[in-house]
């Protein structure tokens, strides 16, 4: 069932629950034996009082009626009819003496008490006690009791009949409880499996997956308990790392051949320089080639670091009043003369200034890039519009409208993520990094962007924040 390095049975959380499960209904059983047990016996007890005091009614009643010598002759009947080792009567006088009994030879330990006789004489009509003969197993209940005329009773039963069957009880107890403790132990091992099944279960996955299968999830039932809450948790957290897993390897291999041209490029034109050139002028132009080369890749790797920070929210935003709108109109000024070289007309719409809590940097770069994208992928002749507005109470938009080449709807769903470049043969220069930086400055200010494309009718990209 465990594999070598697993856990040892008496360490398993089946076992343990197995011993509570089988240790508290043993113990409840025997409790309720308990009880069952006390109630019995005073039942008997009761019982056996109720026969005393009957008995001890009809000797009044005779005593009165009749007188002591007709008590003496009935109770020496009711001696012999039950038996001289069932019953017994003793009549004596206030003083203690015995001037009547029956066949007292099996009953000649027991002794007559002072203490009893002074309760019975002062107020007391019945006294009950419950006396142990040395050498026997059973105990007899005797009863004192005031006859008049200066005559005490004392009358005797033996409990021989309630010891019997209280220790015939006692076998069936024990033996009851013996079957209950193994049966509870089975029912215990049996329960305590079928709720461990799902931890087992995710515990079958998790070495699964350390062996290096992360397509494995755990099973999860329709129960909705908490062992199928905590499969779907652990099903969800392996989404999560295999899609991180996964993020990485495409990221590794995006990063790999990125680097890989202009560090071939830096190579091959120092390779060149060393070769061929015979210039001061050839080895400048070689240097400022690797510079220009180097300053992308920096770029690259910048871009990829604060786009890492952003998602993972290393470091605290600057959190001060931005106004979006002067943002959008610096941004505006900054690319119009790229817009007029390419025959574009960029358009930044007058509204109210619109402010929110945020890092200006980040925002700044975010609107940059829009713009940027918007204007490079935008034919001659087209058009850009950048808007700022509140919508409704709560919420602040920036709009990004072209009228370029679109995007098809099979790579729309893609185009945020890092290194994605959409049909190469309209793709422009770039690392493929400028959304995915969009994206996560957009969700660091806890706001949501959309975009809305189709291939040759251009693109709507719109970022909501929160006021």
């Amino acid at each position: 069932m465990y594999s070598k390095k697993g856990l040892k049975f008496h360490h398993t959380l089946a076992f343990r629950l197995t011993l509570w499960y089988a240790g508290i209904f043993s113990l409840s059983a025997c409790i309720a034996f308990f009880f069952f047990y006390l109630l019995m016996t005073s039942k008997f007890r009761d019982q056996t009082d109720r026969d005393l005091y009957r008995q001890a009614g009809i000797f009044s009643t005779i005593m009165a009626t009749d007188g002591v010598e007709a008590v003496k002759r009935f109770a020496d009947l009711e001696s012999q009819a039950s038996g001289e080792k069932k019953i017994f009567y003793r009549l004596f006088y206030p003083t203690g003496i015995s001037f009547s009994s029956s066949n007292m030879t099996y009953w000649q330990d027991i002794g007559v008490t002072r203490v009893n006789i002074e309760k019975v004489l002062h107020g007391n009509s019945q006294i009950y006690e419950t006396l142990t003969i040395p050498g026997r197993a059973e105990q007899v209940r005797i009863l004192y009791s005031n006859m008049g005329a200066g005559v005490i009773l004392q009358l005797g039963q033996s409990l021989e009949n309630v010891a019997d069957f209280v220790e015939a009880f006692r076998k069936i107890v024990i033996a009851t409880l013996a079957m209950l403790v193994l049966l509870s132990t089975g029912f215990g091992w049996f329960l305590a499996r079928r709720a461990v099944s799902g931890v087992q279960a995710v515990t079958h996955t998790a070495r699964s997956i350390t062996a290096g299968s992360l397509q494995e999830r755990v099973p999860v039932n329709t129960r909705g308990d908490e062992i199928d809450q905590l499969a779907t948790t652990f099903n969800a957290m392996l989404d999560r790392i295999q899609h991180l897993v996964e993020g990485i390897r495409e990221i590794s291999d995006n990063v790999a051949h990125d680097l890989k041209s202009p560090l071939t490029r830096i190579r091959g034109a120092a390779e060149i320089a060393l070769t061929t050139g015979k210039s001061m002028l050839e080895f400048e132009q070689m240097a400022a080639s690797n510079i220009e080369e180097c300053d992308r890749l920096l770029d690259m790797i910048n871009t990829m670091l604060m786009i890492s920070q952003t998602e993972a929210g290393v470091g605290e935003l600057l959190k001060e009043d931005v106004d979006v709108m002067q943002i959008v109109k610096d941004a505006c000024d900054l690319f119009k003369p790229m817009a007029i070289d390419k025959g574009i007309d960029l358009v930044c719409e007058e509204i109210e200034a619109a402010s929110l809590k945020g890092d200006m940097s980040l925002l700044q770069r975010m609107v940059a890039n829009l713009v940027d994208n918007a204007i490079k992928y935008t034919l001659a002749g087209g058009r850009v519009d950048v808007s700022v507005q509140i919508e409704g109470q709560y919420e602040l938009a920036l709009t990004v409208v072209d009228t370029g080449v679109g995007i098809s709807t099979a790579e729309l769903p893609h185009i945020f993520e890092r290194f994605y470049r959409c049909d190469p043969s309209r793709s422009k220069t770039g690392s493929g990094l400028g959304l995915s930086l969009v994206k996560a400055i957009v969700q660091a200010h806890q706001g949501n962007i959309t975009v809305k494309s189709e291939a040759g009718t251009g693109s709507t990209f719109k970022v909501l924040f929160p006021l």
